[in-house]
This record gives C-alpha cells, structure tokens and sequence, in this order.
C-alpha cells in the first residue's frame, strides 16, 4: 500500500499543475483505496462570481445564501487534484462521473469561510470496470454545513465485480413534460474556470470530435442548474431550515446548443425529474428533496424519501465506508 498523500491548500487550487499533471505519462498502480484526501481552508465566495456563476447556471440572482450547487461546483478543483495525482490509480482521461449525490445541512451564508475536505473512499469492482466514490465535505466555523458524494467510473479489469452500490439505481418515474428550452452555447470556459476542469470535452467542438462527440457538452453542474431553475417545488420546500438533498444520475451528455425537455414530479417535499437531449433515454435523472428532519447525519446515512427507497440509501453508509487510513493520517 501507498503512503497517505494529503494535499493542503490555503488559497483555491490553481488548476495549471493538475491540468498539466493530467496530460503527463505515469506508471500507475492499481488500487481500489487510493489513500489521497486534499483540503482547501478558509475559501470565501467572491460576490461578482457568485453572479457570475448564478446567471451562467440560469440560478435566480444571489441572495444572502449560496446555492446548493456553489459548494459542488467551486469545491471540484479537489477532486481534479486528487484524480490527476500520480497516487491515483487510473489517469483522469480514463474516469466518467456518473452519480452525484449532495447534502446541505443548513444554509450557508455568502459571507462565511468555506473549508473544503475531498477523500477518496475504498473503490468498488463493477461489471466492466470500477468505480470511485469521492467525499468531499464544507465545514464552516467546524460545524458540518454541507457534503457530497461523486463517483466516478473507470473501464478496466479490476477482478470479480462485488455488490453494486446502494446509490446505483435512479427513479423511473419522471412524470410528465415540466419544461423545454434551449441550452445557450457560450461562457464554457468561464465555467470551467469556476470548476477548475478546463477538459476541451466541454470546451471545443474539434476537440470533442476528436474523441468521437459530435459536439462539447456543458459541465454537468452547469446543466443541473438549469434543470433546478426550472424544477416545480413542493408546497414545503421553502420551510426547510435549509436542509436541502439533490441526487443526480449521469446518464449521458448535454451537448452544446442542445434543445432539452424535463419532465418531472413533484411532492409536497421532493421533485423528481429527467432531462432528455436529443435522445429517447434522459442525459439526467434527479431528485431534490427536503431530508427528514433528524435524518441528516452524513451523506451515507440520510434519511429515505420513499419506501421503495428505504432499502437502498440508508445502506450507503455500509458499502461507502472511509478506509482506516483516513482515520491515523490526518
């Protein structure tokens, strides 16, 4: 087993070594508990981004709290830092995303200061390859404010594929035609300068067509954006003391320019909803809801929006546990 690489940053990462390292040939060793974790202390939102970020994701216009998707979105140069480590098992052109899964346990004030953790938790062999969970979480003054879940999938062989993770499965009902639009094709690089992945996938035509796409496709948090602007809420969704969950499945790109259409269904506490482009399957499946109260201890252990669900997200906690080096090296 590697030694434990902690990577600390006192300002926001910039993305040139990570980007750099990413394009570098490196001998890897596969492991399934890459013991890389990286923080980021004491990040403040600067209000002219916050703006910025807010029209570029077609969010409403800043209030005095961040949006939930703030955290997941500048917090990600974490996560590129940790995926185009050498320590990493797999290069960063060999990993898709395929499920997100965030938690707001309270609002977060724009004013306060963000401190960012991102770790990667023990790997999991799948059919056709494996998968990485990364948990990244936003303490401010201490105290828990916000978390995720990423997971990340890589082709290879890995050995005989185990259990399939409790979050695999996304809702099948979509409900009916809620929205269409759009997608407007500009400031690409403006957001990739807000999530420090500046991959030309989501940049440039020629590049994507390179790699087979026919078109770039937006950054995945830039998408759910538009789909969160646009999603009908619950009759108690705004007295939620800002406890906030969204589950994003990742079924597929959003191209440039694309034409969407979202479907969705909606509860008193939670919206469900798939976005289609230019294709019969949803590019995203998602859910946001209001977490039970007294459910919300960490992103494994949130409590069940529906009894078909009970048996699945509860049960994270079991198959996403932290690797005990987690617990001697920080």
């Amino acid at each position: 087993m590697n030694a434990a690489v902690i990577l600390d940053f006192d300002r926001r990462p910039s993305a040139v070594p990570y980007m750099v390292r990413g394009i570098m040939p490196v001998t890897r060793h596969v492991d399934l508990a890459p013991q890389i974790s990286a923080r980021w202390h004491g990040h403040r939102a600067k209000r002219h981004e916050l703006a910025a970020f807010n029209r570029v994701a077609g969010l409403p216009p800043a209030g005095t709290t961040l949006p939930l998707l703030y955290p997941h979105t500048f917090g990600f140069r974490l996560a590129m830092a940790i995926l185009t480590h050498p320590g990493f098992p797999v290069p960063i052109w060999g990993v898709l995303q395929t499920r997100n899964h965030l938690v707001q346990h309270r609002d977060i004030e724009v004013d306060e200061p963000l401190d960012f953790e991102t770790r990667v938790m023990r790997g999991r062999v799948v059919p056709k390859g494996a998968e990485f969970d990364l948990h990244t979480t936003v303490h401010v003054e201490a105290a828990l404010a916000w978390e995720s879940i990423v997971t990340f999938f890589t082709r290879g062989r890995f050995g005989e594929p185990g259990p399939a993770s409790p979050l695999t499965r996304s809702p099948s009902d979509i409900g009916p035609l809620a929205a269409e639009w759009t997608m407007r094709d500009a400031d690409h690089w403006k957001f990739g300068g807000f999530t420090g992945d500046y991959n030309g996938i989501h940049i440039w035509n020629w590049y994507a067509r390179r790699l087979g796409f026919h078109r770039a496709f937006y950054h995945p948090p830039r998408v759910l954006g538009e789909c969160l602007a646009r999603l009908p809420r619950g009759a108690s969704m705004d007295a939620r003391d800002g406890r906030l969950r969204l589950d994003a499945w990742l079924k597929g790109p959003v191209p440039h320019g694309a034409t969407v259409r979202m479907h969705a269904t909606t509860t008193a506490s939670a919206a469900t909803f798939a976005l289609f482009a230019e294709d019969e399957r949803p590019s995203i499946v998602g859910r946001l809801e209001v977490p039970v109260v007294g459910s919300v201890g960490s992103v494994g252990s949130v409590g069940s929006h529906d009894p078909a669900a009970a048996a699945w997200w509860p049960q994270a906690a079991a198959q996403l546990q932290e690797p005990s080096w987690l617990e001697t090296s920080t």
